[in-house]
């Protein structure tokens, strides 16, 4: 009897372990979706990733993964995505990949904002250090004071980022004071990340069965949901760059100078405004500065005096160098993805030289060249009397046409007379003296 009862709960033990194993081994019912950051961290990027969130937690994904590659960004785009990951209802793994990929600078601070922060071999973290992005976005003074500050509130922020979530505190810090940086291997030692995995399948086989927010994750097998960026999102993300800023500085220029010197073209005018517009969305988010765009303008000035001036070519040289400077000053700060290369200043520096010189130079000397025909012509031409001229009335013979003229002296025939008036049909004139 004993031995039936025991070989039933034996029976039953088995089936149960059986069971577990099927369930364990069985493959995750829920997709796991995945946003990717390769860029710099812009307005847009925080938008991409705020509405991915969004659409993990709406669609009950498993977890989204934040697949990143970033030199770094604007902190105040930094603190949306940021917001939005500790806020969200959804697991977020960020996954710094592939490999040679970076986390730096702002990259980090959203590295340690994931519930799960992972690496591929040969990838990087940290150099956290703000350099002149202020938490809102904004262009700061350069003095230690001001400096002191950002650096204490990107400080005190990564701290509290890192605390949250459990991580290294210690070493948070440490890569704003001292920007430090290390590799993947180094920031699972220090317990900075959790995972290093080779690839995304390695990725979603070690997620599995991870606790997080008291939540076990099932990733193993699972279906990986990538989400896109919209088409507003990839060309907002394509125009927030240094280069494209520079080079709708120059259209916006070229069309409205050149609007401006050949009026009524229209097509110019338009293509020059709607670069404007685009200009000032961007200079609200990039860090330019104030020096670089009035030396700019200190260019454009000596350009166009220079069309009037007889310089010698003078002043376009010195605009030429004005040019230059204030395109490599034009963004106030040193991160290497804020810097506009020599290779690409000096070129729009002669180009630009050009455009005034041949092309907008001909356009305004055009409009403030004399009339050269009509009426308005004659005035101060010198011609002699045909008949005796007074106020009553009188003759002139001017290209080969006989005209009326009158005058307040009374002048003799054969004597010369400067047109100073036309009325209608007829010329005011004085005898010259």
């Amino acid at each position: 009897m004993l031995t039936g009862y025991s070989s039933r709960i034996f029976r039953a033990i088995t089936i149960a372990a059986v069971a577990c194993s099927a369930a364990a081994a069985a493959p995750a019912t829920r997709p796991v979706y995945m946003a990717n950051i390769d860029g710099p961290i812009a307005p847009a990027t925080a938008g991409y990733i705020s509405r991915a969130i969004d659409l993990a937690a709406e669609r009950n994904a498993e977890c989204l993964i934040i697949q990143m590659d970033t030199p770094g960004g604007l902190l105040d785009s930094t603190r949306t995505i940021i917001q939005k990951m500790l806020a969200s209802p959804v697991p977020t793994v960020v996954y710094v990949a592939p490999q040679g990929a970076s986390a730096g600078s702002a990259g980090c601070f959203i590295t340690l904002a994931a519930h799960v922060a992972a690496m591929a071999p040969a990838t990087n973290i940290g150099a956290a250090h703000p350099v002149s992005i202020s938490p809102g976005g904004e262009q700061q003074k350069t003095d230690d004071t001001m400096k002191k500050k950002i650096e204490s509130f990107a400080v005190s922020y990564i701290e509290s980022i890192a605390a949250r979530r459990k991580r290294n505190v210690e070493w948070a810090a440490q890569s704003v004071r001292d920007s430090a940086s290390i590799t993947a291997e180094k920031a699972l030692e220090l317990k900075v990340i959790e995972i290093i995995a080779a690839n995304l399948q390695d990725l979603l086989a070690k997620l599995d069965g991870r606790e997080v927010e008291g939540r076990i994750l099932r990733t193993a097998g699972a279906q990986v949901v990538n989400i896109e960026m919209t088409a507003s999102e990839k060309f907002l993300q394509v125009i927030w760059r240094p280069e494209v800023m520079f080079f709708l500085m120059l259209i916006a220029m070229y069309g409205l100078i050149g609007e401006i010197s050949n009026p009524g073209a229209i097509f110019p005018g338009v293509v020059g405004a709607v670069a404007l517009i685009l200009l000032l969305y961007m200079s609200s988010a990039l860090p330019v500065n104030i020096a670089g765009l009035a030396l700019i303008g200190l260019a454009i000035a000596l350009f166009i005096i220079d069309i009037f001036a007889a310089s010698h070519g003078i002043l376009t040289v010195g605009g030429v160098i004005a040019f230059v400077l204030g395109s490599l000053m034009l963004f106030n700060s040193s991160e290497p993805f804020y810097r506009l290369s020599l290779a690409l200043v000096i070129p729009a520096a002669v180009i630009t030289a050009a455009f005034f010189l041949f092309v907008a130079g001909a356009g305004l000397r055009a409009q403030f060249a004399p009339v050269k025909a009509g009426v308005e012509t004659l005035i101060g031409r010198t011609v002699p009397a045909v008949s005796r001229i007074d106020r009553t009335g009188g003759k002139v013979f001017v290209d080969g046409e006989y005209w009326n003229a009158v005058g307040d002296e009374t002048v003799e025939p054969g004597w010369p007379v400067e047109i100073v008036a036309v009325e209608g049909l007829t010329l005011k004139v004085r005898r010259c003296h």
